[in-house]
This record gives structure tokens, sequence and C-alpha cells, in this order.
């Protein structure tokens, strides 16, 4: 009796994660807990940053399986298959695989967003566009380190500093990376604040930062309504892979500017919304095991992320300078690094930037111009990506 309980008790020890935890996992579990803390005491991202590092934290707790998928068996005794189950987060992960939860997000980002800044001031589309530069400088970066093109367009998207749409790009060219890729563009998004203003600083002079700029004008109904309906014309015309993105974008924001559907646009900015960027945010992160995230080819992509948020910012406000002389001094330069597409947060250090120059400088509506903008060129870029590397 008492050998047998001491081979229990063995037995139990030896199942625990402690006896089979390898120094790879203690190291992404130290990355979560990093991430957790830059979530909850320095509040950066935290509605995304905190389930993907807690995603994280799961997929690398052993012998958990959470994201082991289904397998079968041959059952010892009838010989017959059996189906084992797979781990919880495994079947969450088919909404990212299957590309459903980024346009889902759209959706409530659509709801939530006013594109009235940039009815109002349509050139602001330029430094939305002028943004993405990042885009396509990193994806010739990335060639050059020896990824292949569906890796270089999904290395590339991080630049758009737009989360879901990395994730669907990434997930339709490129899954294997999922993880990496996530966690760089959502950890970019969440550093705007400290990465932004040094570049901006750096590409305008004093003179152009404490530039005020005028008014916007009233926008009607009738043009929001319009809005969002010629531009899913357009753009889906133009990209029929950018459809899922644009279209949900728009469908969300029609909800929010028709001003019939009030419980459909709750919904859409609200519940929604905040269930799948639950299911989104911890399958993402739970792809970020050991194995797949600490290589050489995780740490290119952090840094190859990098660079493309810092062109793509520099592109931004570069554009914005050349506005500037354009206009004759009455464009902000500082709103062209609004153009990235993490919204709108992006438009918030604008505003800051600009304030502590002149203090009685409002930039914040401007900067949402390019901001918005930036949202809707993320997208058309991923179409044109998707257009021509998608198996």
């Amino acid at each position: 009796m008492e050998i047998n309980l001491l081979h229990a008790v063995q037995a139990l020890v030896q199942s625990t994660g402690f006896m089979s935890i390898t120094y790879q996992q203690a190291i992404m579990l130290g990355i979560s807990f990093v991430l957790l803390y830059l979530a909850i005491v320095k509040g950066f991202e935290p509605l995304l940053l905190l389930p993907i590092a807690f995603g994280m934290l799961l997929a690398n707790i052993p012998a958990a399986g959470l994201m082991a998928p289904p397998t079968v068996e041959i059952d010892a005794v009838t010989g017959k298959e059996k189906t084992v189950v797979g781990g919880l987060l495994w079947y969450l992960y088919q909404g990212v695989k299957l590309g459903i939860y980024p346009p889902l997000i759209f959706l409530g980002v659509g709801a939530m967003t006013d594109f009235g800044p940039l009815i109002a001031n349509p050139k602001t589309l330029l430094l939305g566009a002028a943004a993405q530069l990042g885009i396509f400088t990193t994806f010739i970066g990335a060639l050059y380190l020896g990824f292949n093109p569906q890796e270089c367009g999904s290395i590339g998207i991080i630049g758009g500093a737009d989360g879901p749409t990395a994730i669907y790009v990434t997930s339709k060219l490129a899954p294997h990376l999922l993880g990496a890729i996530a966690i760089a563009a959502y950890s970019y998004m969440a550093l705007v604040p400290i990465i932004q203003p040094p570049i901006m600083r750096l590409l305008t002079t004093k003179k152009m930062r404490m530039v005020v700029m005028e008014q916007l004008r009233p926008v009607s109904k009738t043009e929001r309504i319009i809005f969002p309906i010629a531009v899913t014309l357009v753009c889906s015309l133009m990209l029929p892979d950018a459809t899922p993105l644009i279209g949900m974008l728009m469908l969300g924001n029609l909800f929010r500017e028709s001003g019939v559907v009030a419980r459909l646009n709750d919904t859409s900015q609200n519940a929604l919304i905040n269930i799948v960027t639950i299911f989104l945010g911890t399958t993402v992160g739970a792809t970020a095991s050991a194995e797949n995230f600490l290589t050489f080819q995780t740490i290119s992509i952090v840094v190859l992320g990098l660079l493309a948020f810092c062109v793509g910012t520099a592109g931004g406000v570069l554009f914005g300078v050349i506005m500037y002389f354009v206009s004759g001094g009455k464009v902000n330069p500082l709103i062209g690094s609004a153009g990235v597409s993490a919204v709108p947060m992006a438009a918030r250090v604008s505003q800051v930037v600009g304030q502590k120059e002149n203090p009685r400088n409002f930039l914040l509506m401007h900067a949402m111009g390019p901001n918005v903008a930036g949202v809707i060129g993320s997208a058309v870029a991923a179409g044109v990506l998707l257009s021509l590397f998608k198996g």
C-alpha cells in the first residue's frame, strides 16, 4: 500500500507542469508578464494587449494543450477510430484562421468612427495614403532578408499600425507567422506615444508645428450616408480582396450615420466588438508558443515591423510638409503622422505634440481626417497584397 501510494505521488509530481517546463517556455512566460505589465500598469492598448499577453501565457503552460488540434486515435480494445477533442483555444482560433474575426472588428470600428473630418477635408486622404509607405518599403527590405513574397506582405502590413488588418493578411498569406506579426503590430500600436514624437519633431520645424489650422466645415447627414456606400463600391470594384475589411468597416459606419438602426449600432460598437476582441486577442496570443516564437525569424519580424512603423510615420509627416508648402503654410504637417491606422491614438499624439509648441492649438479633429483615412488605406493596401500574393 505504501509503495502504491509512493508511486501515485511520484506520478502526480511528474504530471505537473513544473517538471516538464522548458527554458524556452519560461522565457515566453516572462515575455507575457512584461506585456501584461505594459497593458495593466502602463495602459498601452490594454483592450488587445491584455488578452494577447494572457493567451501567450496559456499557450506556454506545459501539457495544458489549449492550442492542441483534434486527433484521431485507434482504440486499443475495439480497434476503432476515435476522435480526441482539441484544446479550447484551437477551436476559437478557427475564427482567426478563417478570416472571421478581423472583419467583425472592422464592423465595430466603423460604428465607432466619425468620418466627418475626412469628408470635410478630403485632402487628408493623401496623408493617410502617404503613411502606408512603410508597408511597401518594409516589403522590399524583407525580400532582401530572404523572406518569401507572402511573408514579406504579412510583415510589411505591420507598418499600417492596424492590428486586425495585419492579422487578416497574415492569416491568408503566412499563417505560421501570425503570433509574431500580431504581437509586433499591437505592441507598436501601443507604443505610438513613444515612437512617433521624435520622428515628428525631427522632420518638422518649430514654425511648422505651431501652425493653427482653420476650423473644418460642417458635414451634412446626406454626405455622411453617401460616404460609406461610395467608398465600399469604389474600393471593392478596384480591389475585390479588400471587400471583407472595407465592406464591414463601412457597414458599421452606415449603422452609425443612418440613424435608423440604433440597436445594431449599439451592438456593433459595444457587445459584438468586445466579444470578438476577447476571442481574437486570446487566440492570437496563444499562437506565440515557445517553439514558434523564439527564432531568428521572429526577431527579424519585430525589427522590420518597427522599421515599417517608423517609415509609415515619416511618410505621413513628410507629405504633411509638402502640403504645408503647397498650401502656403495653412496645413500643420504634424497631422500627417496620424495617417497610420492606430485610431484614435495617433491623432491624439498629433494633438499633444502640437500643443507643446502652441498651447492654443487644437489639431485633434484635423488629425482624425488622416487617421481614419489610414484605416481605409491599410485595408486597401491589404487588398493589393492579397491580390498579388494570395495562392
